[in-house]
């Protein structure tokens, strides 16, 4: 069986940063593996080939990954090399599919795409260690500095930790991708702008459905294979409550772009606008509703994850609630008019709610700052004080009645995380097996 060790001696840089910048897509920043000697716990049981490759590879995503926190707290660095870096990245992410989603511009340096690579490369390795019938599972402990919890690093002995490690870091590549891709465009010298709004938002949408696609898998298919007893020393990072939130944002924020292209399309009905901004309240609330179960955080970016799933939670149903508003508005009948002022009321209130939430979030350490408004509430910020003042106006009558808030619609959610599953092992380890029984065959013989 693995043993945990949990650790206050070592911190990412990103545990040190004073700010990060604009945020559209919060990304609770990155947790950094720490070198492990393979040889030392695998000598006598791996060829030195296999060795050779699980230590490079693993060496390269090490390395990379430190480069990519450090990256992460330079907001001006960033913006300068932002448009380079997502159009590397979504060429990576979507390699296996027959069309690019982006016009590529030029690349400029940013290793985001070339760590997702380097972590699909190492996936198929090392879940040769966590095969059936591998007596491999708990025979190395695996070190990665945390960035939410309290304790600067874990280590645990046990395969399926690293793979979970794994598939956490992917999906916040994704996440820091989506957030730069939905920021605003400046020109800067250096690269090309060729994507238009309407191609980020698209983009945007394929690369946080990937980031819900590896979070699932990691909830599903890696998280029930971690013995019971070591994943009560999982880091806070790693609580199925925290991934689950972080899947439910990724698909919350992918609806809040498709309702931001509704509204700027004249195709969509009243109707379609209100049920994608009921759904998008429903990731949201399911999200906030999971963070919550956990114990309160007073600070740090593990509060500051918190905060941000409150605001966006808040501007959600202000949205749901304005929507519907506005339907119920349409009745011929006293009381769908009362209803209606009812729910155009409760959009403001929610509406100043996740304003003061914002300002919260924002000034919460790591400081942040607010994008220019985009997506739905480019629009909504304006439009729901007018609809509710003019609909108390209009109903003064009605507005001085006592009224009861009417519930959501409960629509069935349509959005689902990318089908993403666990790669196949690599090659090597179909000729690993021969060498393991070779070895258990000499031993046998010497003994």
């Amino acid at each position: 069986m693995g043993c945990l060790l949990s650790s206050a001696r070592d911190a990412s840089p990103l545990r040190r940063a004073g700010s990060i910048g604009e945020v559209a897509v919060y990304v609770p920043g990155f947790r950094i593996p720490q070198s492990v000697d393979f040889y030392q716990t695998l000598g006598d049981s791996l060829s030195k080939s296999l060795l050779d490759r699980l230590s490079a590879l693993r060496a390269n995503v090490v390395a990379m990954a430190a480069s990519e926190a450090r990256q992460f707290t330079k907001p001006e660095r960033r913006a300068a090399i932002k448009h380079g870096a997502f159009c590397a990245l979504l060429i990576s992410l979507q390699r296996r599919r027959n069309a690019l989603i982006c016009s590529v511009g030029v690349y400029i340096g940013s290793t985001s795409s070339e760590l997702l690579g380097a972590l699909e490369n190492y996936l198929p390795l090392i879940l040769g260690l966590v095969k059936d019938g591998c007596h491999l599972r708990d025979k190395v402990q695996f070190i990665w500095i945390n960035q939410e919890d309290d304790a600067k690093e874990t280590a645990i002995a046990n395969a399926w930790y690293e793979v979970l490690s794994v598939l956490h870091l992917m999906a916040m590549l994704c996440l820091w991708q989506a957030n730069l891709l939905l920021l605003p465009k400046k020109s800067r010298e250096g690269y090309q702008l060729k994507l238009s709004d309407a191609e980020s938002r698209r983009s945007s949408i394929d690369v946080l459905l990937k980031a819900a696609g590896y979070l699932d898998c990691a909830i599903r298919h890696v998280l029930p294979q971690i013995p019971p007893e070591l994943r009560k020393g999982l880091p806070l990072d790693l609580e199925e409550e925290v991934l689950q939130a972080l899947c439910l944002q990724a698909l919350g924020q992918c609806v809040d772009i498709q309702l931001g292209m509704a509204i700027d399309s004249a195709k969509p009905t009243l109707a379609v606008k209100r049920r994608l901004a009921c759904e998008m309240a429903n990731y949201w609330n399911q999200a906030e509703n999971n963070i919550t179960k956990l114990n309160p955080f007073t600070d740090g970016w593990a509060k500051k994850h918190q905060l941000f799933v409150k605001w966006k939670c808040a501007e959600a149903k202000a949205a749901a609630y304005y929507y519907h508003g506005l339907i119920l508005d349409e009745g011929n009948t006293e009381k769908s008019h009362g209803m209606a002022i009812a729910a155009l009321q409760a959009s403001e209130e929610l509406l100043k709610e996740s304003k003061k939430a914002c300002e919260v979030f924002h000034a919460m350490p790591p400081t942040s700052r607010n994008p220019p408004r985009w997506g739905s509430m480019k629009y909504l910020n304006d439009k729901i004080p007018k609809a509710a003042s003019s609909k108390i106006q209009i109903n003064q009558d009605l507005y001085n009645k006592e009224r009861t808030l009417v519930s959501l619609p409960d629509f069935a959610l349509a959005l689902k995380p990318d089908d993403y599953q666990l790669p196949p092992l690599d090659p090597l380890w179909g000729k690993e097996d021969y060498h393991v029984k070779k070895l258990a065959t000499e031993r046998k013989e010497i003994d």
